[in-house]
């Protein structure tokens, strides 16, 4: 008899010793396997078949069962942290500069209406004073077009136009918060419909296109109308940032990409006005104001393009990372116990939300986060100009805001990463703690170096409004619940706007000292908020702990953070506090 280790003969394998030997082949294919092969074969394999019907190909779609499946299989083995370095260096290089530039060109666009005036949209127009400046308290046409570029224009949607709003709008009727508490849900939803990186881009695009529309306007009435609905499309942009951050990122990165393109905004308003100085002297066969519009918005439409080309989808329907990667992708996120992806609508989460006191805790922290941004932003210069500045001194006087904002980011994100678990609501309120500071210098204070400190001082708010959003992306399980309490932020940064101005009242210019008290009190109750958000993610943290102590629940914590559970369902599930 032969001996099995001689030549020509092989060892009998059993079931067991197959089923590992071809797990390992497999492992070899796709550790080796190419770009465009992922792209081809893998790529398809790892997202659900093609719903049929036209609707169907542009579908967000849901991960297959085998690519779930594996990933379950790759979060019970520890995985090569150079490895996961590696991919996430990549990530970044992908998303991120999309991500930035994006935030960039949403600020450009809201400078554009503002230097138009400088070159002469007033004139050509026959705009009158009400029609372009604020006068609170009355809510005259010209509220509207002040607000417009800031965020009101986000205000007023779409299919609410089709339904009058733009004749409430003419006639000077209040339906500005009616027209923005029908799109902020609608808009989230669809988001959860739609690829999201796509459904983002093409919103991109339209309000590029609305933005050179612009320059065609011949009246108040056709800027405002084009006015709406660039600022329908541009309802996207915020939550969609946070989602496609949210999507890539585990929890502990996402405050600090957050704050990566959140600080993209300082660029744009710098390069807004950069852009303004160079198209003003512009001699060409059009007005200024004209090519501010058009040359604006044809760059708007141009990177969505490559936005809807080059950035993928979502980690699991992407060309740009092998199979394995994208494995790794989805399974170094299993310990955030929020990573499955899924269309369905699912209403149990929708009524979920609804009865879950963190919603209305969210559209708070927006509304107090606003207050003082809705003011400030239409009256933040003529406060500064009170202090004794002309208009020259006074724009220079931004110049060192803009450096306090990104100087509070920037220290923000930082020592969100730097301290332990546990702090990052404590590190919001620590960061908020200065514009209360500062609103109160601006208020009280009889020098102007130290009003002009004070209202520099305001600006360290961004950087809690950056570690807030971060919350809202970590601490909400299920893409149903998710785009409800997403939607109330927004509502809450749309209502914040809306009653800031209001505050503000003319015959108290330049010290505007009820507006300044009243962001003062409006910064201090968003501190409460914070630490009542705190109090109900310390709460359900140790309710959970309890439960899973006495053995009241049992679960696999490598597969619940695959299903599309919420947090309340989800018994894994542990809030960021």
């Amino acid at each position: 008899m032969a001996s099995p280790l001689a030549g020509g003969s092989t060892p009998r394998l059993n079931d067991s010793d197959k089923a590992e030997k071809a797990e390992i082949e497999q492992i070899e294919r796709t550790q080796t396997e190419p770009i465009a092969g992922a792209w081809a074969s893998d790529g398809v394999r790892d997202v659900e078949q093609k719903r049929p019907g036209f609707l169907g190909f542009f579908l967000k779609k849901d991960p297959s069962p085998e690519f779930v499946a594996d990933v379950a299989k790759m979060n019970e083995t520890e995985l090569d942290l150079k490895e996961v370095r590696r991919i996430e260096r990549k990530i970044d290089w992908l998303i991120m500069p999309s991500l930035a530039i994006c935030y960039m060109f949403y600020y450009v666009d809201k400078t554009t209406l503002s230097y138009a005036a400088i070159f002469g949209i007033k004139k050509d127009l026959k705009l009158q004073d009400n029609e372009y400046v604020s006068v609170p308290p009355a809510l005259t046409r010209g509220l509207w077009l002040k607000q417009l570029p800031e965020l009101a224009i986000q205000s007023i949607l779409l299919y609410v136009c089709v339904l009058d709003s733009v004749v409430l709008l003419i006639h000077q009727k209040p339906s500005f918060s009616v027209g923005w508490l029908a799109w902020a849900l609608p808009t989230n939803l669809l988001m959860q419909k739609f690829p999201l990186n796509k459904y983002l881009a093409a919103n991109i695009f339209m309000w590029g296109v609305l933005l050179m529309c612009q320059a065609a306007s011949r009246n108040f009435t056709e800027l405002a109308v084009l006015r709406i609905l660039s600022g329908a499309a541009e309802a996207t942009a915020d939550p969609a940032f946070v989602l496609i951050t949210a999507t890539w990122y585990t929890r502990k990165q996402q405050p600090t990409r957050i704050g990566y393109w959140y600080l993209a905004n300082g660029l744009g308003i710098a390069l807004g006005g950069l852009f303004g100085y160079a198209i003003g002297h512009i001699q060409g066969a059009l007005p200024s104001w004209k090519y501010e519009f058009i040359i604006i918005g044809a760059l708007c439409s141009a990177w969505s393009i490559f936005l809807f080309i080059f950035v993928p989808d979502s980690p699991y329907h992407t060309h740009w990372f092998t199979r394995t990667e994208r494995l790794m992708i989805v399974s170094r996120k299993k310990d955030d116990q929020n990573i499955g992806e899924t269309r369905k609508f699912q209403p149990s989460q929708a009524l979920e939300a609804f009865m879950d006191i963190k919603t209305y805790l969210f559209f708070l922290f927006g509304f107090t986060a606003n207050v003082p941004n809705g003011g400030t932003s239409n009256f933040g210069t003529l406060i500064v100009k009170g202090f004794g500045f002309n208009t020259l001194e006074t724009t220079l006087m931004q110049i060192p805001y803009g450096f306090v904002i990104v100087a509070f980011i920037l220290a923000a994100i930082f020592l969100n990463h730097k301290l332990p678990k546990g702090y990052r609501t404590y590190l919001m309120a620590a960061t908020n703690a200065p514009t209360v500071v500062g609103f109160a210098m601006i208020a009280w204070c009889k020098g102007t170096p130290a009003r002009l400190a004070g209202y520099w001082l305001t600006g360290a708010s961004n950087a809690t409004f950056v570690l807030g959003l971060s919350l809202v992306s970590g601490n909400v399980g299920g893409h149903t619940k998710k785009a409800i309490a997403s939607a109330a932020v927004f509502l809450g940064v749309a209502a914040g706007n809306i009653v800031g101005p209001f505050l503000f009242f003319d015959r108290e210019a330049p010290t505007y000292f009820t507006g300044v008290i009243a962001c003062l009190v409006s910064r201090a109750l968003e501190i409460v908020v914070i630490l009542l958000l705190r109090a109900v993610f310390v709460i359900g943290n140790k309710r959970r702990d309890k439960a899973v102590a006495e053995g009241r629940v049992e679960y696999d914590a490598n597969r619940t953070g695959l299903e599309d559970l919420s947090d309340w369902k989800n018994p894994a599930f542990r809030y960021i506090t």
